[in-house]
């Protein structure tokens, strides 16, 4: 049985990652300082549902780094799977000081915490931002990422430099697992596909940037939580992984699939590329396919209709109906 602390533990992917682990047999526990981001009522929520399964959630800030050895010593803690931290692209245009405090202190925090512990393993959070504006695809671990194209994706690149400095000067073992658009029931409210369900349901218009030429490779939670337990698994001494559904999809087939789902059109408002954005992200699985038997199998159109199920029992929407 391994132990395992999750930072973020009452985040959308940190709530699924505990659930999945404890059910498994793997000793759990997890903290979470229940920002105001987004609702924190939907984390608390949450954490309700940990709770319920003897999951305790530490109240705690990542930047208190003697709190973090004080866990990690009490529960024996033999893996730390770090998903705290500030995301968002628009946030970072006007917030850039939270990316700042959360991505590069905590994170420097995280790391010097478990170094404290020879033979912890880390297992943290990157993303697919950190291939910013490169244009060959599909993005492979192998790609350079010396470009982003905004500071979220900046400060998870440095994540990764940083970690790999801690695995050299004192051998710790670090694994960094870029995720790509994840989405599902209990997901984060400032992501789009959740935002335009709103905002169908409402009769609100929803923002389609650059008129919906974009391509998300989204990643379904189920997936993106098998993969995420098999690098714990791993417990590599210092790799990289795309955990990615390797099949983008267009911007306007995302909108229509939560059309069809609702049983309601959107008002779409057209509207020019945002500043930080990218066309399109689209993963090389091939390394975690081999290494970690990574093999998504959500495919949208089944993902999408998970997630609105779960959307309409979560905020009482009307039934859907019978026809579009």
């Amino acid at each position: 049985m391994k132990r395992i602390l999750i930072t973020g533990a009452a985040g959308f992917i940190g709530f699924h990652l505990a659930t999945y682990l404890h059910k498994r047999g793997d000793f759990v526990v997890g903290c979470d300082n229940f920002n105001s981001y987004y609702d924190p009522q939907l984390k608390y929520e949450r954490e309700k549902i940990l709770q319920s399964l003897d999951i305790s959630i530490l109240h705690a800030d990542i930047l208190n780094r003697q709190t973090l050895r004080d866990l990690i010593l009490r529960s024996k803690i033999t893996h730390v799977v770090h998903l705290a931290a500030q995301a968002g692209v628009r946030h970072s245009l006007t917030h850039p000081d939270d990316y700042v405090d959360s991505n590069l202190h905590g994170f420097v925090s995280i790391l010097e915490a478990c170094r404290s512990f020879p033979g912890l393993k880390l297992i943290f959070a990157s993303s697919s931002s950190v291939y910013g504006l490169n244009k060959k695809t599909p993005f492979s671990v192998d790609d350079p990422t010396d470009h982003p194209s905004n500071l979220y994706g900046a400060t998870k690149k440095a994540n990764e430099v940083i970690a790999h400095a801690y695995h050299h000067l004192y051998g710790l073992s670090v694994t960094a697992l870029r995720y790509f658009t994840v989405y599902g029931p209990w997901g984060r409210p400032d992501m789009a596909y959740y935002r335009f369900a709103r905002q169908i349901c409402e009769g609100q218009p929803i923002q389609v940037f650059n008129r919906g030429q974009m391509r998300r490779d989204f990643t379904y939670i189920d997936d993106i939580v098998r993969g995420t337990a098999a690098a714990i698994d791993l417990g590599a001494p210092c790799e990289i992984f795309n955990l990615g559904n390797h099949r983008p999809v267009d911007l306007t087939y995302l909108i229509q699939l939560l059309e069809e789902a609702l049983g309601k059109r959107a008002i779409k408002e057209m509207l020019p590329m945002q500043p930080g954005e990218v066309l399109e992200t689209y993963a090389d699985i091939e390394k975690s396919q081999r290494l970690l038997s990574f093999h998504p199998t959500t495919t949208i159109e089944t993902g999408i209709s998970r997630f609105v199920e779960w959307y309409r029992s979560y905020h009482k929407t009307l039934p859907i109906p019978a026809a579009l």
